[in-house]
Parts: structure tokens; C-alpha cells; sequence
């Protein structure tokens, strides 16, 4: 065994770095299986609901520590950048009901989207840092651009910026974004289909 092993040196590393694959492998997936934690499935509903503008207006760091603690009991209306919209599919899913605004969390607004004004910028990468989404672009000392599709209008950019040289403009309407407004449960109760009489 002991020549086997001086005559083929390439071999016998290869063996023992698969034995040691297959042993440690094993030991991964049985760890895997015995100490899975499950999601709790309401929170990943709830925040499939959020907007993701991971804005912190709520009081919590981003939308899935939110969706956690609605799950464990915290009110749904603190969600400014959702608005009443949100707070409505919420308190739908959970069957409870809906809340206005809690203003003490901010109010809401149209949909925003951040615009600099690329001649002013210095290239500081501070709105880069402060940017929960990664939706700007630029290089220290560079001017700097936001991807208006990624941005969340989550204003967290405009501070940080030493020339103020960031605005938060209207989010751009058009066939992308644009959504049919359902009629009132009253409006459609009035429709019937009949055929008009002629004069």
C-alpha cells in the first residue's frame, strides 16, 4: 500500500481530496435538512404587497423587516411611498380593516424619481452610498446619473448630497406605467345590458 502510494503521488491526493468531498458534502447536507428554517410565508406575501423603495419612512430598515413585523402584529398603514392603495391590499390580505395614512410616517405623494443635474454634480459617491436600490451610477470624482426604471423615489439620495444638486421629479406617466381605474361598486350595479328602443 505504502509503494502504491510513493509510486503514484497525483493519484492518491486526488482520492483523498474526493474522499474528503463526499465525507464533508455529506455532512453539509445532512445539516441542511436537520437545521432548515422555514420563512414565514405571510411576510413573504406581505412584502410581494410593498413598494421596495427600502425608504425606512415606516421605522424599520427596509420593506422586509416591515412585512416581518406586520406579520407579528404592527400596523399596515405606515407606508407613505405605498400609499392607500397598499394599505388597502394589506389590510385585504390580512382581513382586516383598512386604516388611513399614519401621518406621523410621512404623506403620500406621487410617484417620484430622482433627476441630478448632471452639470452641477461634484462626483462625491455620497447619493451612490445612500442609495437603498443601487438606481445611481457614477464614479468618485465622475458625474454621476440615476437609472430612472430602478429608482424607487425613495428620496434618501437628496440629503447626503453636499451641492444639492438632486431633484425629486414627477415619475414619467405613459402606456408602461399606465393602469385602467375599476368603476365604483355603485356604478356597476347600474349597468345592465338591454336594447335600446327605437324612437
Amino acid at each position: 500500500m505504502l509503494a502504491l502510494i510513493t509510486d503514484h503521488p497525483l493519484l492518491t491526493a486526488l482520492t483523498a481530496l474526493l474522499a474528503l468531498g463526499l465525507v464533508f458534502g455529506g455532512l453539509l447536507g445532512f445539516a441542511s435538512v436537520k437545521f432548515r428554517t422555514e420563512g414565514n410565508p405571510l411576510a413573504d406575501q406581505i412584502n410581494t404587497l410593498l413598494p421596495q423603495t427600502q425608504c425606512g419612512q415606516c421605522g424599520y430598515p427596509g420593506c422586509r423587516p416591515y412585512a416581518q413585523a406586520i406579520a407579528d402584529g404592527d400596523a399596515i398603514n405606515k407606508c407613505p411611498p405605498g400609499g392607500q392603495e397598499t394599505i388597502d391590499a394589506l389590510a385585504n390580505l390580512l382581513d382586516v380593516e383598512p386604516e388611513p395614512l399614519d401621518a406621523e410616517h410621512g404623506t403620500e405623494k406621487e410617484p417620484r424619481v430622482a433627476f441630478v443635474r448632471e452639470d452641477e454634480c461634484i462626483g462625491c459617491t455620497k447619493c451612490i452610498q445612500a442609495c437603498p436600490v443601487d438606481a445611481i451610477l457614477g464614479a468618485a470624482k465622475q458625474m454621476h446619473t440615476v437609472i430612472a426604471d430602478e429608482c424607487t423615489g425613495c428620496d434618501l439620495c437628496v440629503e447626503p448630497c453636499p451641492v444639492d444638486c438632486i431633484d425629486m421629479i414627477p415619475r414619467r406617466t405613459g402606456i408602461a406605467s399606465w393602469s385602467w381605474s375599476m368603476p365604483s361598486s355603485t356604478e356597476s350595479s347600474n349597468i345592465i345590458a338591454t336594447d335600446r328602443e327605437a324612437a
